[in-house]
């Protein structure tokens, strides 16, 4: 369908080339605000991050600060207004035949120059943060076990290149996660007081690092910290092993002088992440997760602690009876108020959270998913990054105290992007009564021409069709003419805990359900051509994909990417074996599994799975493949295809692939749900 004029979604090329922004960074005075832009490099295989100085008063233009062909991240500022990155820049010190070069931190003056390289480590640099007084740093940096310094830890490493020693001894579990082993190195976390000894501005000497985590095993292993506006206490996620392959994180506080650790937050029926400490220095907020059972789901929530707190605890529920799950949270200036991201109702928006008095006050009253909020020095106001299912993500700042505000737009460094359709929301009635809601992404011209239908079913599970998503991106479906339905089943996230527990361990039966209860309701409208339906999903939206071929034919075409085919050989080889154990049993298992219903599958189905996917291994796509195939007496009439990606992980993110998978997306579905013949993509002949 031919629209004027053309969008960046009509072009793959043109789409991957996009800039997109991602987090925000505030100065301590509110003066100064800071996010990163990524772009393709010049070989369109990969993004580069440049940082950009926004205004906070949204009156000034955009100004780029970096500019370097290893890309910068993770901006941060120190007390005195210098701004410290991440970097894998070449070390001007370093020797000229040095080919691996870590992510380093790097120092751009508050007084303007050019950025310098304040610390390094053999394994890297990651994970900063920066006392809001002191200027005290801390950071993580991965570092083989045994190694007593960086010096030492240089030298293993070194031994091992130079055998070609690649292996790994584990002592226990877990050894991957998503799409990277653990291990052999770990990360340890390092503080360091400012450059030369106290001057914050100084940005010409090396940060002095102290080791505060000698030998942590992999207790640091996908953690968050903080460090106190004093420097004094550090607070971590800290993971720690309990036999029968089970580890749960608490929150450690430990004495940047001494080392010492302490149990802060602790639960035995809980898990604790992203501790922030208050401004004023007395108090930890974290969010904590219950152990869910397969017959009980989790719950989310947040809770506070005394920073010098004795004994370790689960902490103080904040906003107990407030029926949403916490993503994000951050401290006011004063300490006084929490600001909180979740989220509802196909939205996420900011919220404010009294600790004292529980009271929840939503501050945005749009349709926005809000990201990386950043409550100003004075109180007034909240910076962030707002995105939706129809706008990319973009700096906005928002009023602290007024309830359902509106955003105000602050001047950008990325344009705003010119839809081929428009967003809409569909309702229905599940079959227990629930009231069910998802969006659909419409052509412009579906109200005089009737699109084909196309069911994208979320992943998760426990997740919801509420931002914005460079990779899983409707609107190049609607570009070419579809319609995308984007709901929210049972297991969705912000629809209260009942709604959650209503799927819980029975992925087969509830969520499946209202994904029919919803495409009806869909099929049903005028814009629809309920005749030409196709439906696709990833993870666990690949799961349910093959769940419903197993269960009807209604669908035209299916199309599952890194999905989940027979729970009984998933559980044992995810990444992350332990938290599959909580939540289905092996009879559930059983019971939910798609791969027992591979005989009644009738549609044509497109498998995609990429090699180094660890959440849903490849072993998952390669017995879905063997199962269709198997089953087909003519190897000429064979109707469905495996996409096979050998070095991609759960995502499919190199730019060239990523066009590949769109493009193989597409061509699959033309054949089967507009008639087309089947264009094999140029790259794949």
């Amino acid at each position: 369908m031919a629209r004027d004029p053309e969008t960046p979604f009509d072009d793959l090329q043109t789409f991957v080339g996009l800039p997109r922004l991602s987090g925000l960074a505030l100065s301590a005075d509110g003066t100064r605000l800071v996010t990163r832009v990524s772009e393709l490099d010049p070989d369109r295989t990969g993004y580069v991050g440049a940082l950009w100085e926004l205004d906070p008063a949204g009156r000034e233009l955009p100004r780029r600060l970096t500019r370097g062909s290893a890309g910068e991240s993770a901006p941060v500022f120190t007390p005195d207004g210098d701004l410290l990155f991440t970097s894998a820049r070449p070390d001007p010190d370093a020797s000229p035949d040095a080919t691996d070069t870590p992510s380093s931190l790097w120092s751009l003056p508050a007084h303007g120059g050019e950025a310098r390289l304040v610390g390094t480590r053999p394994g890297g640099v990651g994970g900063v943060v920066v006392a809001r007084e002191a200027g005290t740093v801390v950071a993580t940096s991965s570092t083989l076990p045994g190694s007593v310094d960086a010096e030492d830890d240089e030298r293993r490493r070194t031994a091992r290149t130079e055998s070609k020693v690649t292996a790994i001894l584990h002592d226990g579990h877990p050894v991957r996660h998503w799409d990277h082993d653990i291990g052999p190195a770990v990360p340890r976390l390092l503080a360091a007081p400012p450059a030369d000894g106290g001057d914050a501005g100084d940005t010409a000497a090396r940060l002095d690092w102290t080791d505060l985590t000698p030998e942590p095993g992999h207790a640091l292993v996908e953690t968050d910290h903080d460090v106190s506006p004093d420097g004094r206490t550090v607070v971590t996620g800290w993971y720690t092993a309990y036999g029968h392959g089970e580890w749960r994180p608490s929150v450690a506080a430990i004495d940047v002088a001494t080392g010492e650790r302490r149990v802060l937050l602790d639960d035995p029926s809980a898990e604790f992440s992203g501790p922030r400490i208050s401004p004023d220095g007395t108090r930890v907020v974290a969010l904590r997760e219950t152990v869910p059972s397969p017959d009980r789901a989790p719950r989310i929530d947040l809770v506070v602690a005394a920073l010098d707190g004795g004994s370790p605890h689960a902490g103080e529920p904040v906003a107990h009876g407030w029926d949403r799950w916490p993503s994000d949270v951050r401290w006011t200036a004063d300490s006084a108020a929490l600001i909180v991201t979740a989220d509802e109702g196909g939205r996420a928006p900011l919220f404010r959270v009294d600790p004292g008095t529980g009271t929840v006050v939503r501050l945005t009253g749009d349709h926005g998913a809000y990201t990386d909020p950043c409550p100003s020095p004075d109180g007034r106001w909240v910076y962030a990054l707002r995105g939706a299912v129809d706008a990319a993500p973009a700096p906005v700042r928002v009023d602290a105290h007024t309830a359902d505000g509106a955003p105000e737009p602050l001047v950008g460094p990325v344009p705003e992007h010119t839809l081929p359709g428009r967003l809409t929301e569909v309702t229905a009635t599940a079959a227990d009564g629930s009231p069910l809601r998802a969006w659909l992404a419409l052509p412009a011209d579906a109200a005089t021409d009737p699109a084909p239908l196309l069911l994208w079913i979320h992943g998760g599970p426990l997740s919801s069709w509420n931002a914005w998503s460079w990779r899983w991106n409707p609107w190049l479906m609607v570009a070419r003419g579809y319609a995308v339905l984007l709901p929210d089943p049972a297991l969705s996230t912000g629809y209260g805990q009942d709604f959650v527990q209503r799927g819980w361990g029975g992925w087969g039966g509830t969520p499946y359900t209202d994904l029919m209860a919803v495409t009806d309701a869909a099929e049903a409208l005028p814009e629809i051509d309920a005749g030409r339906t196709a439906a696709m999903g990833g993870s666990f939206g690949g799961y349910m994909a093959n769940w419903v071929a197993g269960h009807t034919d209604r669908f035209r075409a299916i199309v599952t990417h890194a999905s989940l085919w027979a729970l009984d050989q998933f559980g044992p080889t995810t990444d992350h074996t332990e938290y599959w154990r909580h939540e289905m049993s092996p009879a559930m298992a059983e019971a939910n599994s798609p791969h027992r219903h591979a005989d009644a599958i009738v549609t044509p189905m497109l498998v995609i799975h990429g090699d180094r996917d660890y959440r849903v291994p490849i072993g998952e796509g390669l017995r879905l493949w063997w199962d269709l195939t198997s089953r087909q007496p003519d190897p000429a009439t064979n109707p469905h295809r495996f996409l096979y990606f050998p070095d991609e992980n759960h995502w499919v993110l190199s730019p060239r692939h990523s066009v590949l998978w769109y493009e193989t997306v597409h061509a699959f579905l033309a054949v089967h749900v507009l008639g087309e013949e089947w264009e094999t993509p140029d790259l794949l002949r």
